[in-house]
């Protein structure tokens, strides 16, 4: 392979995001083997995005339910296009299918979407049944079962169909790659989806043969740290929980700490939560998050639900910082190596654990080698690297017997694109009919 097509969903934004970060590792990658890179979007220039051209990577900026897309592919010609997320196959895996069928297709869902949206449906119906807003944020984060979640997955109803829609989108790719492992289990085991179309591949995080930086010691850090994108559901709902059950309840122990909140694109509702007399601190968007990170004593991060790999607490750990999770901030990360920190799933035992933590050096200093072991043995970036440019290479060589054995893949392309396809060019054709519509007399006047 030689030529890569990205479809991003969004431009990446490696200092706002884990899926930013995680999109930059893929395209480094990519072209540390010599590839050419073409990124593409839909989505509006961000302010934060990272620049590609320093890389070497050229952009483009395509538009949806248009056939320029179509002329744009056939004179780039990839060998290989990459969907990021599930949507953007939805909106060009038919066109990518029909003018480069020999392109390897390759999905990058981020995370598992319709993972995410039922455990946030499921804590909706747990808060549901409480009185009122002060019981509602005493609530627990969403330990269901993996069949439970199959059930909620599985249905229709509140769910909107989008795990049907993701897992089609699965099938119609040639590979897949996934963040979290747990997330590879619970495709394979509770849905059946074969192992061929999937790959796991983690954040490559540390080099193996990197020694630490120098890193602050316990006595020279202080305060709590909480970071995350606003724009990202379980984040906001984090810190919605840290002000209202969890914070209170450190503060009872630490009248004296204080909590640094951070995050990009804050929205008026998240900075009107400052409150500095109550250590509670809404900083917004920080341009070196690390560096952050390395400053505090203890990172805090309350997932109630969720999906994926957690990139804060990835951070943490490589920045040396203990951290307080849930069972969800965990999950994928660990495998059957002790924590980087303390897993807590109810507030009373969240709140000690993070005191525990702050106050007691040599509970801090394991927490932290803990979390150095979880980074080496889990998230090596060369094995990751390696073991992923082997599968995609595999893949390429191999993908027309791949077509040929995923026989339901074919069927939901068959089905599928042809419905997107009409779907588009109605949109298409109707945008050039509003594009051809004369302006009446009165709005011509006004015009200028």
């Amino acid at each position: 392979m030689n030529k890569i097509l990205i479809l991003g969903y969004v431009w990446p934004e490696p200092r706002s995001s884990a899926a930013g970060s995680r999109m930059m590792e893929l395209i480094t990658l990519f072209r540390a083997q010599n590839w050419e890179v073409l990124f593409a979007s839909a989505a509006a220039l961000s302010e934060h995005r990272a620049d590609l051209a320093a890389l070497g990577v050229a952009e483009k900026s395509i538009a949806l339910n248009c056939a320029t897309f179509d002329s744009f592919i056939a004179a780039y010609q990839p060998d290989m296009v990459l969907f990021d997320r599930f949507f953007t196959e939805e909106q060009f895996g038919w066109r990518v299918e029909a003018i480069c069928p020999d392109a390897l297709r390759v999905l990058d869902t981020t995370d598992l979407h319709s993972l995410r949206d039922a455990r946030h449906q499921l804590l909706k119906a747990t808060q549901h049944h409480y009185r009122n807003e002060a019981e509602r944020y005493q609530a627990g984060p969403v330990l269901a079962s993996p069949e439970s979640l199959r059930e909620k997955m599985g249905g229709t109803n509140g769910n909107q169909g989008i795990a049907q829609r993701e897992i089609a989108a699965i099938y119609r790719c040639d590979l897949t790659l996934m963040i979290s492992d747990a997330e590879v289990n619970l495709l394979q085991q509770q849905f059946g989806v074969p192992a061929m179309l999937l790959h796991h591949c983690a954040l490559m995080l540390m080099p193996s043969s990197a020694a630490h930086q120098a890193r602050p010691t316990f006595e020279q850090r202080a305060h709590f740290f909480s970071i995350g994108n606003f724009r990202h559901a379980p984040n906001w709902d984090a810190v919605l929980w840290l002000k209202h059950a969890l914070w209170p309840k450190i503060r009872e122990q630490l009248p004296d700490a204080q909590l640094h909140v951070a995050g990009s694109y804050p929205p008026p509702k998240a900075t009107a939560l400052h409150h500095p007399k109550q250590g509670f601190h809404m900083v917004g968007w920080v341009a070196d998050a690390h560096q952050a990170m390395l400053q505090a004593r203890v990172c805090l991060a309350p997932l109630r639900f969720g999906a994926g790999i957690k990139g804060k607490l990835a951070d943490a750990m490589a920045c040396g910082t203990p951290n307080v999770t849930t069972a969800i901030g965990c999950e994928g990360m660990q495998g059957d190596l002790p924590w980087g920190g303390a897993q807590a799933d109810d507030a009373v035992s969240f709140a000690n654990a993070a005191v525990a933590l702050y106050r007691d050096q040599a509970l801090w200093q394991q927490a932290q080698a803990n979390g150095d072991r979880i980074l080496q043995l889990r998230f090596d970036r060369d094995v990751i690297a390696a073991a992923l440019l082997d599968r995609l290479q595999v893949a390429y060589q191999q993908r027309a017997a791949g077509r040929q054995a995923n026989f339901v893949g074919s069927m939901l392309r068959h089905h599928h694109h042809k419905s997107t396809q009409y779907m588009s060019q109605w949109i298409a054709a109707k945008n050039q009919l509003l594009a051809l519509e004369p302006v009446a007399p009165d709005q011509a006047d006004n015009a200028g």
